[in-house]
Parts: structure tokens; C-alpha cells; sequence
């Protein structure tokens, strides 16, 4: 049985705050910072689901809002609210997950702001950034200038993307991969694509990919806590 979601609030400074969503076992070896895509929240199908399996591996998540989300706004906050708003996750966990190891990232664009945030400056105790679809470019505009931070990130970092990810040409993905060098692990789903649907002439079910998604995800997890 799943545990029950925690409603929490996370103070981002004097006038905002959202709210998260602490999931967590007392097996949990673990905490997962999931910050949410562009167009939809923490309680999306896809990021309620991450959460509950997730759960069952051990690992325990904060989901959270940005305030643009929090507000039913269509439009995404500036880039430095969105660091802030990681930044005080990140605290809220520590505070809430002691003990926990801790590890950051998200959906999308939640976790292209969760690297640029670690990119400024090193997001306290986290030891690994996820990336469930990073978005490298709009669809149909290859380009890498949008990975130029991941640079400066030190810590290990996890790119789970579907093979089929308009947002990310594996023209451009792959050699980026390499120029990032032993820090990054790249971890492909065949013929998923941004939001990891696969076609049904697969014969898979996109609960099974992202069941295949999240083993890997716990893997590696489990391979920076020994």
C-alpha cells in the first residue's frame, strides 16, 4: 500500500508560498525533489503516479508547486522565482526528510530550473539532479544553448528521455552527453516520446514504460548511496 500524500507548505520568501506534497515510507532510503512541467502541476497523472511507485522503490518525494502554478496562472514565473521556489523545497525537505539523502529535479521544465538553480549555486545536501525529459530545445528548433549551465553543475546527473523526445534530438542529446562528460548517465526509452508515450504497435503500455523509467531512476539512486 502506497503511503499517504503529506500536504506541506514551503515558504519561498516573506510574501509566497506553495504547496508540496511530502510521499514517504519508513523504508524510504531516499527524497526526490519533483518539480512539475510547464503546463501542468504536482497533481498531474504522470507526477501523482511517479510519486505513488516511486513510494514502493524506497524513495521517498516532495512535490511541489512554482508560484505561477500555485496562482492557476498559464504563465510561467520568472527564471530567479523559480530558483527560489527549489531552493526553499530543498530546505522544506531537509527540514521534513532528516536523514534522508536528498536528490533534486523534475518534469520538463521543472527540472531545466532545478539545474539552473544548481548551476548559480549548489543546492544545499542534494547529490544528484533527474531529469524526466529535460528540455533541450523547442520542438522543431534543434538547438543546445539551453544546456550551457549544466557546465558549471558538479554533481551527478541522471537524463531519462524518451528516444522519440521532440524537445531533445538525440543528434544533439548524445554528443552534449559526452561533452558533460562521467558526471552525467543517459538513460533512453525506446520509441517514447516528451511525455513518455510510446504507439501502441509496440506493445507496451505507457505504465509499463514508466514502471522501466523508474526502476532505472532507483538503480541509480541506489548506486550513489553505496
Amino acid at each position: 500500500m502506497a503511503s499517504p500524500d503529506e500536504p506541506v507548505t514551503i515558504e519561498v520568501d516573506a510574501t509566497t508560498s506553495v504547496s508540496g506534497l511530502l510521499q514517504r515510507s519508513q523504508h524510504a532510503r531516499a527524497c526526490l525533489l519533483l518539480a512539475h512541467g510547464a503546463g501542468a502541476g504536482m497533481r498531474h497523472p504522470f507526477m501523482s503516479s511517479v510519486a505513488k511507485e516511486l513510494d514502493a522503490l524506497g524513495i521517498a518525494t516532495l512535490r511541489y508547486q512554482f508560484p505561477y502554478m500555485e496562482k492557476r496562472s498559464r504563465r510561467p514565473d520568472p527564471p530567479p522565482r523559480c530558483h527560489a521556489t527549489v531552493r526553499a523545497a530543498v530546505n522544506t525537505a531537509r527540514s521534513l526528510a532528516p536523514g534522508l539523502a536528498l536528490f533534486a529535479g523534475g518534469k520538463s521544465f521543472g527540472g531545466r530550473m532545478t539545474s539552473q538553480a544548481q548551476a548559480l549555486a549548489p543546492l544545499g545536501d542534494v547529490r544528484g539532479l533527474v531529469f524526466l525529459g529535460f528540455p533541450l530545445h523547442a520542438p522543431g528548433k534543434p538547438s543546445d544553448e539551453r544546456a550551457e549551465h549544466l557546465f558549471k553543475i558538479e554533481i551527478p546527473m541522471l537524463f531519462l528521455q524518451g528516444a522519440r523526445d521532440e524537445f531533445a534530438t538525440l543528434e544533439l542529446l548524445e554528443p552534449l552527453v559526452t561533452r558533460l562528460g562521467a558526471r552525467v548517465t543517459l538513460q533512453l526509452v525506446a520509441d517514447a516520446d516528451h511525455s513518455f508515450h510510446v504507439p501502441a504497435r509496440t506493445g507496451r503500455t505507457d505504465a509499463q514504460v514508466r514502471s522501466e523509467l523508474l526502476q532505472r531512476l532507483s538503480a541509480w539512486i541506489e548506486s550513489l548511496l553505496r
